[in-house]
C-alpha cells in the first residue's frame, strides 16, 4: 500500500537553471531573485540542478534535461551579449521539457567614436531565434532588449526586468554598516574605449577624496569579483572587501550609508533595500536597465560625463531626491515583479503538466 501511495504522488520537480557562473558575485545576486521566484511559484518543493552557461545547451546536457528535468531556465543574466552560452542548435530541437528565457539582456558598448555599437562576441541573431523557436516564455530584462528581440521579429517576449530588484524579499543575517562603500569594476574588464580605461584610476581617486571630504566617512572599496582586487590595490591606502558569497554581499548593500557604483547589481539591490546609491553607467546594458526602471535621471553616463566626479558630487548634496525618486517609480518595478511572478507562475503551470505525463514508477 505504501507502494502504490508513493506513486500516486506528484513528481518531485527538477529545474535545470543554464546561467552565468563565474567570478562576478553580481550572478549570483540575480540568481538569489530568480530562485526565489521559482520557489515560490513551486511553492517551494523544486530541485535545481545549476549548469554554467559554457556547458549550456549542448547535446550531453540537452541528453540530461530530457532524461530527469522537468523544465529548463536559461538566465537570468547577460547571455545575449557576451558569447557565454554555448548552444547546440541540432541538440536543442530536441529539448522536451518546457524551456523559459528569464530575465537576460542585449546590449551595445561605447566605441572609440562614443556612439553604441553592436559587441563583438555578442551571439549569433539566428542563435538567439533559436532559442525563441524552442522557449514556451521569454522576458528581456531591459528595454533595450526588447528592442532588439523585436527588431528579429519576435513579438512573444515580454519586459520584465531583474529579479535581483527583489532582494529585499530574502532573508538575510544584518551585518555591521562596513561605511560607505564605491563598488568598483577593473578597468581591464570594461569595454571602454582605452583612453577612459586609462582615466579611471585618476577617476576614483578623486572620487573617494571627494566623497571623504563630503563628510561620507572612511570609504572602502567593494570588490564583485576576485579580478577587482589587484586594481582596488592600486587605489592607494583604501581598504577593499571581497564578500564570500552573494548573502554577505547583499548584507553589506543593505547596511551601507552610501553606495556609489560601476556594478549595476549592488545598484539594482541597494534600490530594493532603500540605500542610498548612485549608479556609474558606462554600456548600454546598465544604461537601459537603469532607465526600464525609471531612474535614468540620476544615472551618470561615464563615457559622456564631463566630470564624473562633480556629477557624484552632486547627487550626494540632494539624496533626498534620490528617494523621491525612489518612491515614484515604484509602481513601475511592482509591474515588473508582477510580469515575473505571472510569467514564473505560468512556467511552473507548462512544467507540472510535462511531469504530469510521466509513467508511473
Amino acid at each position: 500500500m505504501g507502494t502504490n501511495a508513493r506513486r500516486n504522488e506528484a513528481a518531485m520537480i527538477t529545474l535545470f537553471c543554464v546561467r552565468p557562473r563565474g567570478l562576478n558575485i553580481g550572478n549570483d545576486t540575480i540568481f538569489l531573485g530568480l530562485r526565489h521566484l521559482l520557489r515560490g511559484a513551486f511553492d517551494d518543493i523544486v530541485n535545481i540542478v545549476q549548469i554554467p552557461a559554457e556547458e549550456g545547451m549542448e547535446a550531453r546536457t540537452i541528453h540530461e534535461m530530457n532524461l530527469y528535468g522537468h523544465g529548463v531556465v536559461v538566465g537570468g543574466g547577460n547571455l545575449y551579449e557576451n558569447g557565454q552560452l554555448s548552444i547546440d542548435t541540432n541538440a536543442l530541437r530536441a529539448l522536451r521539457p518546457p524551456l523559459m528565457l528569464f530575465s537576460l539582456s542585449h546590449g551595445r558598448i561605447y566605441d572609440k567614436l562614443h556612439e553604441l555599437v553592436r559587441r563583438t562576441d555578442a551571439m549569433p541573431d539566428s542563435r538567439v531565434l533559436a532559442l525563441h523557436e524552442q522557449a514556451a516564455l521569454s522576458l528581456a530584462r531591459d528595454d533595450a532588449t526588447l528592442a532588439y528581440l523585436r527588431a528579429l521579429g519576435l513579438d512573444r517576449p515580454l519586459l520584465g526586468g531583474c529579479p535581483s530588484l527583489l532582494v529585499d524579499q530574502i532573508d538575510n543575517a544584518p551585518v555591521a554598516s562596513a561605511g560607505c562603500l564605491l563598488a568598483i569594476r577593473n578597468p581591464a574588464l570594461m569595454s571602454i574605449p582605452l583612453r577612459h580605461q586609462t582615466r579611471l584610476h585618476t577617476i576614483l581617486v578623486d572620487l573617494i577624496a571627494a566623497l571623504e571630504a563630503g563628510g561620507a566617512g572612511p570609504v572602502r572599496i567593494l570588490c564583485h569579483d576576485t579580478r577587482d582586487v589587484a586594481f582596488a590595490s592600486s587605489l592607494a591606502d583604501v581598504e577593499y572587501i571581497l564578500a564570500d558569497d552573494a548573502y554577505a554581499q547583499l548584507a553589506l548593500l543593505r547596511a551601507a550609508p552610501l553606495v556609489v557604483t560601476f556594478r549595476l547589481h549592488a545598484f539594482l539591490p541597494c534600490i530594493s533595500f532603500g540605500t542610498p546609491a548612485i549608479n556609474i553607467s558606462y554600456d548600454e546594458r546598465s544604461l537601459s536597465l537603469v532607465r526600464t526602471i525609471g531612474m535614468e535621471s540620476w544615472d551618470i553616463d561615464l563615457i559622456h560625463s564631463s566630470d564624473v566626479v562633480a556629477e557624484v558630487r552632486n547627487r550626494c548634496a540632494r539624496l533626498g531626491d534620490y528617494a523621491a525618486l525612489r518612491e515614484a517609480t515604484k509602481p513601475r518595478r511592482d509591474e515588473l515583479e508582477a510580469t515575473m511572478r505571472a510569467q514564473t507562475a505560468e512556467f511552473a503551470r507548462l512544467v507540472t503538466e510535462y511531469a504530469s505525463l510521466e509513467l508511473p514508477r
